[in-house]
């Protein structure tokens, strides 16, 4: 072949390229295009309704049946995302918003939004399990024209050493028959200030016409769209947040123990601290990192780091400080009932909140799970309760069986100790102190308490 012709061929190709770019980006100016998010839990639900309340057509990809049922028949199985946007949009053929397992649909839509899980295994390594099979069955059914973005949260370089490759075993090249991009998630549970469309999107495409189509998609149903150079920055941009939040409330943990053995009170030192006005923000400590980020995230760019040579230290200090807060607490616990004249083992108790931060129903990686399990393992009898979750869901690594209790003088009466995780604004602390033997509050909710505040040790 000669070079003319080589030329030739190339220039086809960028025109081809060209062309499906153009075609997808009037479709989507002209808001007709469909979208697809595969994983409808705590990211992907809220983005398709961001997506379909701003007039797109949505399709809602979930392997679990059960969430496209309820869906479909105009029912939210998370609290803090509520039914009524179903009714508004209106689910099934005839609506904006379609719930379904039938992955085949994948060809009918414009643009694929992933947003599964990435956990870390339990020696801390990443599992992109999720991901990968989720691109294994999008490269079965990728079709020309198509924007994939990924939105899960993961190392930088994930995008195009892991996505790019197994979406291209669909026989399709990845920047002239289909374009990728990453866009990773902000989603804050239980945020009444933040939603989904408020939350500022970083989007950064494998090359400027990803970049920009990916941008213009999310245009249409967020306030501000931050592009990128490359999908590299978002992924990395997503990292430094998580892991800004992990090392701050580590180094409020570690000060925790430290003051508490000084006979200081972190949290007033929190609020003092607090009142200046520049050069300081406030992190504040716990019983251990919950939700689906922060505990989670930092490790994966530790596991990329060892590929380059570099450890990271400062990453891992954090990790050790707040996985060991768990155990900090039960310390704290079994010292108080030892000068009350118990033990731990035969006790019974009563754990307050196991959702992970106050007033949601979400209980990933919950620190309350690690706390209930260790508890359990050293013979304590252990109710709970949560005004959010009624019973505790099996996990990855905790098949915790227990139903919330109702919170009544009696059951605090009864309980020799009454534990605090979870800060839920509708619980009454005043009451709880009332009747409680022992109170052991990890997150400082009992500062208003008036009377009783013997009984209170702070954890």
């Amino acid at each position: 072949m000669t070079a003319s012709a080589d030329t030739d061929r190339a220039a086809g190709a960028s025109g081809a390229a060209g062309s499906r770019a153009a075609d997808l980006e009037s479709r989507i100016d002209t808001r007709t295009a469909r979208v697809g998010i595969i994983g409808l839990g705590y990211v992907g639900l809220p983005l398709a309704r961001a997506f379909a309340t701003a007039g797109l057509r949505v399709t809602g990809f979930d392997v679990d049946p059960a969430k496209v049922d309820a869906l479909l028949e105009g029912r939210s199985y998370i609290q803090q995302i509520g039914a009524e946007w179903l009714q508004s949009v209106g689910t099934g053929e005839a609506g904006r918003f379609l719930p379904t397992t039938d992955f085949d649909r994948l060809r009918e839509v414009d643009a694929i939004l992933i947003c599964v899980p990435t956990p870390l295994t339990r020696t801390r390594e990443p599992d992109l399990s999720y991901v990968r099979s989720t691109c294994e069955e999008v490269s079965k059914h990728l079709q020309r024209g198509q924007l994939v973005v990924l939105e899960s949260t993961t190392y930088p370089g994930t995008t195009e050493e892991v996505v790019m490759p197994i979406l291209e075993k669909s026989g399709l090249e990845a920047g002239a028959d289909f374009f990728v991009a990453y866009s990773p998630e902000r989603e804050d549970p239980g945020n009444k200030s933040f939603g989904t469309s408020r939350i500022p999107k970083l989007v950064g495409g494998i090359d400027e016409t990803s970049g920009r189509l990916a941008t213009r998609l999310y245009e249409c149903a967020i306030d501000r769209v931050v592009p990128v150079s490359h999908a590299k920055i978002a992924e990395a941009a997503k990292i430094l947040e998580n892991i800004y939040r992990a090392v701050n409330i580590a180094l409020v943990n570690e000060l925790k123990t430290l003051f508490d053995r000084m006979g200081i009170d972190i949290w007033e030192v929190v609020e003092a601290a607090s009142t200046k006005p520049f050069g300081y923000q406030a992190f504040y400590p716990g019983p251990g990192l919950g939700g689906h980020c922060i505990p989670i995230d930092p490790f994966y760019l530790t596991w990329k780091a060892r590929e380059y040579g570099l450890p990271t230290k400062f990453i891992e200090l954090a990790g050790e400080i707040n996985t060991r807060m768990p155990e900090y607490v039960l310390h704290r616990l079994m010292e108080s009932l030892d000068r009350r004249g118990r033990t731990l083992h035969g006790s019974s108790g009563l754990v307050i909140g196991v959702a992970y931060k106050p007033d949601v129903d979400d209980v990933r990686e919950s620190p309350a799970l690690e706390i209930l399990q260790l508890l359990l393992n050293r013979g304590a009898r252990m109710q709970y309760h949560d005004p959010h979750v009624a019973r505790i869901p099996k996990m990855r690594h905790y098949a915790i069986d227990l139903a919330s209790t109702p919170l009544t003088p009696e059951t605090l009466q009864a309980a020799d100790f009454t534990l605090i995780i979870t800060n839920h604004s509708a619980i009454d602390w005043q009451t709880v102190v009332d009747h409680s033997k022992l109170v052991v509050d990890t997150r400082n909710a009992t500062r208003d308490v008036k009377q009783g505040r013997e009984r209170i040790v702070k954890a």
